[in-house]
């Protein structure tokens, strides 16, 4: 093993040889050759602290050499990967859609705002019947809303107010919530009064995102770089998952919930066979970026399809969903918006404006009714 001085390579063992000569000068006190042995003692110390260096500074510069030897081989792998998928690749989304009918203009009038929170929104979840929903907030409470009415129904109490993410579980009895706590949540809604059912807190960094697979099983997403499936019943990890080397932050489930896709700060969004979203038929997935581009990925090509872009839109997204056709995508941005893509054409068709802070979640429920979109304005907008 190589031990590194950080930051004090020339000061410890200039330190550490003062002590040594300082000592032996003390037991030699009284006797003559006190200043030659000093030296002597001195010539030795600098001889082994210098070999000790030396030895440390050659292993970390062969280190060094191995490691930008194995980065020129997967730069060399990864230009490899990318010719052989563009030497497949036969046309692009655009051209393969050309005939597909437009659109039009998509103009969405805004039915509902739900007043409630007190502080940013950062998460909303629907519940599978597409009636209710629940949003979390840094006011440090989960509300859980009739959509239909804009009504509470329930209000959940948290531990810790800052809170990242927030899910429903396909029975609609459960929720569950997680952030800077490390954990995640999970509450009995329907209970007289909400409770804590489990505390699943193996994770060793902030819970970016969790979803629920059944009342029996969730998968989380953690800053700590891994993505965990768990067994509720147990509260034990069934499953770790070590993809990526930065903060995981978003992850999606397909349709038949035996893959989904992890995004993370290390600019990958990586494919995990199980065990921002799915295109319905499970065959393609869009993601959202800091580089102010939503991407579409096709599974069975194996590579990005289309782009979406506009030279006039400079923000990050924030969040995104798509319509249950998949023909529509609904991404949030930094500029306060939703904007919304034609999947197929790549073209902006619309665009969502009223609230006065950053996107952070958006959701479409399950019968397609409709869009909700969630802000740091601590306002939820119901669109349709």
């Amino acid at each position: 093993m190589v031990q590194v001085y950080r930051g004090r390579v020339s000061e410890e063992p200039a330190s550490r040889l003062c002590t040594l000569g300082l000592c032996n000068l003390k037991e030699l006190k009284g006797e003559g050759r006190a200043g030659g042995i000093w030296d002597q003692e001195l010539h030795r110390c600098t001889r082994r602290e210098g070999n000790h260096i030396t030895k440390a500074t050659v292993a970390m510069a062969a280190e060094k050499a191995e490691m930008d030897a194995l980065k020129k081989e997967c730069d060399g792998l990864r230009t490899q990967i990318e010719a052989a998928r563009k030497g497949v690749n036969d046309g692009n989304m655009t051209s393969a859609a050309g005939s597909a009918t437009d659109v039009g203009r998509v103009q969405l009038k805004l039915r509902k705002s739900l007043k409630g929170h007190l502080a940013k929104i950062y998460s909303m979840h629907w519940s599978s019947d597409s009636r209710s929903m629940v949003s979390a907030s840094q006011d440090g409470k989960l509300l859980v809303w009739d959509t239909h009415t804009g009504n509470k129904l329930v209000a959940v109490p948290l531990k810790s107010a800052w809170v990242m993410s927030v899910a429903f579980a396909p029975s609609g009895n459960l929720v569950a919530s997680g952030g800077l706590d490390n954990m995640c949540t999970v509450y009995n809604i329907k209970a007289a009064s909400p409770k804590t059912l489990r505390e699943l807190d193996a994770h060793t960094g902030y819970l970016s995102c969790c979803r629920f697979l059944s009342d029996t099983e969730i998968l989380t997403a953690s800053g700590d770089t891994t993505c965990c499936l768990w067994d509720l019943e147990t509260g034990k990890q069934k499953i770790i998952f070590t993809n990526h080397i930065g903060d995981c932050m978003s992850l999606a489930l397909s349709p038949d919930e035996n893959t989904f896709i992890s995004g993370a700060c290390d600019s990958l969004a990586k494919l995990i066979r199980k065990f921002n979203g799915f295109f319905p038929n499970g065959n393609a997935f869009v993601t959202g970026s800091d580089d102010c581009s939503c991407k579409m990925y096709d599974l069975r090509s194996d590579q990005e399809v289309i782009t979406y872009q506009d030279a006039s839109l400079n923000a990050g997204v924030t969040s995104l969903t798509l319509s249950n056709s998949g023909r529509l995508i609904f991404a949030g941005y930094d500029d306060f918006n939703c904007h919304i893509w034609d999947s197929l054409k790549g073209e902006k068709v619309g665009v969502l404006s009223g609230h006065d802070n950053r996107v952070s979640c958006t959701g479409v429920p399950l019968d397609g009714m409709g869009v909700c979109t969630g802000s740091w304005d601590s306002f939820l907008k119901l669109w349709n």
